[in-house]
């Protein structure tokens, strides 16, 4: 087993020709050399590859600056934004306000996380992580899911407890001063929105898919985090000031602690989605079924392949794959023949998937079981990408 070359970065891996490339007359991947099975082959994201590997490594690097574009934006809204609605919370004493300040706070120390992510993510293979550190990103989603969950969650519905059991001594200037830095907050949350939501909308360009598609099976973690946390700080803003006028208007204080509370499940909501998502990719989740497809036709169209027994995929980062096939070849073929195949089809599925960058194929004598094995994932697999078409279809 070997791996193929690098070549430069497709986000979703969509095939860029709709045929298969001619076999390579005299290039062969340069980790594929020696014998398919050479250990040596494991490390070699640095081999050189007239230039591919630079430019993935360029083009990533591009979406990585835009991307850690929108999170400062995000940062630097939250940051002005905590101040104002934790003096306009102390002034009016509204536990409303206060949950937002937290909120605003929580987010603000998340962003911090996803900043880290990509520096971190990014940097280069080495012997403790052959794979590389794409799966930074995921790890500081966690953490940021958990903080969303903690500092955000927890304490708006510790201030909507209080708040039943304690009363309110607002005055109307208080509610005056309240209901003003939470109009000035949406303002600015909703700009940090639509910043993320540009960033969406090319991605989802780029990629052929609508924005809700790409809102669901969007590959970035950090920017699904800034959308996410964007959204809710607008929806949260929108329950306090709602909050805020009811208990203005009525005098009763329930209002307001209704609305910490609905402030709180929102976000012990949105951190259980994030951290659900990150938990997949930690622990090792396979790419889009309709990638996988995409792969498995591939791989059973080759003249030389005759049973593709077993295919596994894994998300290694935003921009990485690893892909491992046991693969029963059609009879026939010498050791030497063996490798030359193993050569062509690896370098044709890096050029066609370049995100793809992490290639085994296993040579292996089928048995009766296998092949029915094979044909029960090929089915289930048509299945699934079939649910998946109809619920984009559906979008």
């Amino acid at each position: 087993m070997s791996r193929s070359t690098t070549h430069s970065s497709d986000r979703y891996g969509t095939p860029r020709t709709p045929h298969t490339p001619d076999p390579p007359e005299t290039s062969r991947a340069p980790d594929v050399q020696d014998a398919p099975d050479a250990p040596e082959a494991l490390d070699t994201d640095h081999a050189p590859d007239s230039g591919h590997g630079s430019d993935r490594s360029g083009a990533r690097q591009g979406k990585d600056a835009r991307t850690a574009v929108t999170v400062f934006v995000a940062l630097g809204a939250n940051l002005v934004i905590a101040l104002a609605k934790a003096a306009g919370g102390i002034f009016a004493g509204s536990p409303a306000l206060l949950s937002e300040a937290a909120h605003s706070v929580a987010d603000s120390l998340n962003e911090v996380f996803l900043l880290a992510s990509l520096k971190r993510s990014r940097r280069a293979p080495d012997d403790q992580h052959p794979f590389g550190y794409g799966k930074e990103r995921y790890f500081w989603a966690l953490l940021a899911a958990v903080g969303i969950f903690v500092m955000g969650g927890c304490f708006s519905f510790f201030q909507g407890a209080e708040a039943l059991t304690a009363g309110s001594s607002e005055d109307h200037s208080g509610y005056l001063v309240g209901l003003g830095v939470l109009g000035v907050a949406l303002i600015a949350e909703g700009s940090s929105l639509v910043r993320a939501l540009i960033q969406v909308r090319g991605h989802a360009r780029e990629a052929g898919r609508s924005m809700a598609t790409e809102l669901r099976r969007g590959d970035d973690p950090t920017l699904r985090t800034v959308l996410a946390e964007d959204s809710t700080a607008c929806l949260g803003v929108v329950f306090a000031l709602l909050g805020m006028w009811l208990h203005m208007i009525t005098g009763q204080v329930v209002y307001e602690a209704t609305a910490s509370f609905l402030i709180g499940a929102l976000l012990v909501y949105v951190a259980y989605r994030l951290a659900r998502e990150s938990r997949g990719r930690l622990i090792g989740e396979a790419i889009d079924p309709v990638q996988r497809r995409e792969l498995r036709r591939f791989l059973e169209s080759q003249p030389e392949i005759d049973t593709v027994t077993t295919l596994l995929t894994m998300r290694l980062g935003n921009d990485s794959t690893l892909v491992a096939a046991r693969v029963d070849l059609v009879p026939g073929h010498d050791s030497e023949e063996v490798e030359e195949v193993l050569v062509r089809v690896k370098t044709a599925m890096a050029e066609l998937w370049p995100h793809a960058d992490q290639i085994f194929l296993d040579v292996t004598d089928a048995s009766a079981k296998d092949r029915a094995r094979a044909h029960a994932d090929r089915q289930a697999l048509e299945e699934t990408v079939a649910a998946v078409e109809r619920e984009d279809g559906e979008a």
